[in-house]
């Protein structure tokens, strides 16, 4: 067990975590405090009394939670610690009343340790990315490929700090907003011909300003509210509009009204997204998608290296992996469900022209194989009802929200009845994506009964449309001696939903010399 504890300007977050063999975690719980210790300090030369009593009151909870499970805290503190005249003063009492060793960072560690942590809740490895992260007192841009920083910098712009200098005590004068933009945009000046020479496929915000903002756009959309908003988008269009509510409202106690945002945020959160529209307009970002996790991750995953000596290059297949876990810790055949997966996957990729969905629906069959039985952990009885709880309820990092909507879905009905309007969940959805879950969960369901006996008997499949027909012809491994009779009459009475589907008569046979 490990923790992770981020001492932030305005936040202290806390990450219990287990350490897992393929050098990722699994979280255990989290804790949240909003300590604002940059508060009070001025140019944040100094940690005011009032902020440090604060901040070691949250330091002596935060680490008695860690130590009732066991978790050896790793503490990194940011700009407000950094900047800090007295900051001895806050460490020695960190030690002396928390028992905890506050380790300040740069702003340049503090970038890379956010990359970190974004890279194991979006499946971006591959991609090249601008990340943005506002604190209360800082502000880290990275264009981060392959897991590497190819720009890292850290600015003193965050939420605390430029509402303390531009909007103090909630004010907000007539000019106030246009030198605040003014302040943002010449200290960002100095990157921007960099950064639009190297470019950048995606845009991530994290931090709380980000989680603020993406919550704001979600509630003037007026859709239902995700269970998760990792991986949720917005434009900067959007962005523009919350500015304009926030503006208007002229002071905290109005803008603790306007729908989605978190009262408690409301005194620092216009200068949060004047922040975030900088660096939009900054860059030439047109849409935005916001990371769960940030520094406390990426120090968790820091630390499982320097202890286990795991490469950056686990952070590949960030989703898949967090699928595997749930799979491992839920499914009591998790080989057989590989096994599936790895025939429903074959069956997508050969009917293709026939389904009609592009390859990402492809990650989400998979996923969906591979835990379509991890509601058995719950009872056998209507297992595919609980494999969508379960699997909707956790942290499936790499996925968004809907996504995971999604693969629930299909988890939900690879067996028993097929899906219904009158099923609410289902019925939600877009009529497209409707359309695909049946595909998939008829797909699915073939795939299972192709190892009915969790025997691995089929090793391969291959299909092909003859006329009104989808022939599925298997292959038996060589070790079973052509038997797979069980198997061919399992995947035929479980094959009507993909015949409904694909409007052809399906019909399954093994190869001649199988």
């Amino acid at each position: 067990m490990l923790a992770a504890l981020d001492l932030g300007t305005n936040s202290f977050h806390l990450v219990i975590a287990r350490a897992l063999l393929d050098g990722s975690f699994e979280v255990i719980t989290r804790d949240k405090d909003m300590v604002r210790l940059g508060q009070g300090g001025g140019e944040m030369d100094h940690l005011s009394p009032e902020a440090m009593e604060r901040a070691v009151s949250a330091l002596v909870r935060m680490a008695g939670l860690a130590a009732s499970h066991g978790a050896p805290v790793r503490a990194v503190a940011t700009s407000a610690v950094r900047e800090a005249r007295n900051a001895a003063d806050f460490i020695e009492r960190a030690v002396r009343e928390a028992g905890v060793e506050v380790e300040v960072i740069s702003g340049v560690e503090e970038a890379r340790l956010i990359h970190l942590g974004v890279l194991q809740a979006l499946d971006l490895y591959d991609t090249r990315l601008l990340l943005v992260d506002i604190g209360g007192g800082s502000t880290e841009i990275v264009v981060g490929h392959h897991g590497t920083e190819e720009v890292a910098r850290s600015f003193k712009l965050g939420a605390v700090r430029l509402t303390e200098r531009f909007f103090p005590g909630g004010s907000q004068h007539p000019a106030a907003v246009s030198s605040c933009r003014a302040a943002i945009r010449s200290a960002l000046a100095v990157l921007e011909r960099e950064v639009r020479a190297i470019g950048f496929d995606i845009a991530v915000a994290s931090s709380g300003t980000a989680e603020a903002v993406a919550r704001m756009v979600h509630a003037s959309r007026g859709t239902s509210r995700p269970r998760t908003f990792n991986g949720f988008r917005w434009t900067v269009s959007e962005l523009d509009e919350v500015i304009a509510h926030l503006v208007a409202a002229q002071h905290p106690t109005n803008r603790r009204k306007i729908p989605g945002l978190d009262p408690n945020r409301a005194d620092i959160i216009l200068a949060g997204s004047l922040i975030l529209e900088g660096v939009a307009h900054t860059f030439g970002v047109t849409e935005f998608t916001f990371s769960e996790y940030a520094l406390r991750e990426g120090v968790l995953l820091d630390t499982i290296q320097r202890h286990f000596g795991s490469e950056t290059s686990q952070l590949r297949d960030v989703a898949q992996r967090s699928v595997r876990q749930l799979a491992d810790r839920c499914d009591d055949d998790p080989v057989h469900s590989a096994h599936v997966a790895q025939l429903a996957t074959t069956l997508f990729d050969q009917t293709a022209e026939l389904h009609g969905l592009n390859t990402s629906w492809r990650q989400l069959l998979e996923a969906a194989a591979l835990l379509a039985n991890v509601g058995l952990v719950v009872s056998h009885s209507r297992h595919h009802l609980h494999s969508y709880y379960v699997i909707r309820n956790s942290e499936l990092v790499g996925f968004t929200d809907h996504e995971i909507e999604l693969i629930a879905l299909i988890a939900r009905y690879h067996r028993k009845g097929a899906p219904k309007a009158s099923h609410s969940e289902f019925a939600a959805l877009s009529p497209d994506d409707q359309r695909a879950v049946r595909r998939l969960a008829g797909l699915l369901r073939v795939a299972i009964g192709l190892d009915r006996r969790h025997e691995r008997r089929v090793c391969d499949v291959t299909a092909r449309r003859e006329d009104s027909v989808l022939q599925i012809t298997l292959t038996a491994a060589p070790n079973v001696a052509g038997d797979v009779s069980l198997e061919i009459y399992a995947a035929q009475e479980r094959s009507d939903l993909l015949a409904t589907e694909l409007a052809l008569e399906v019909r399954i046979s093994s190869a001649p010399n199988g």
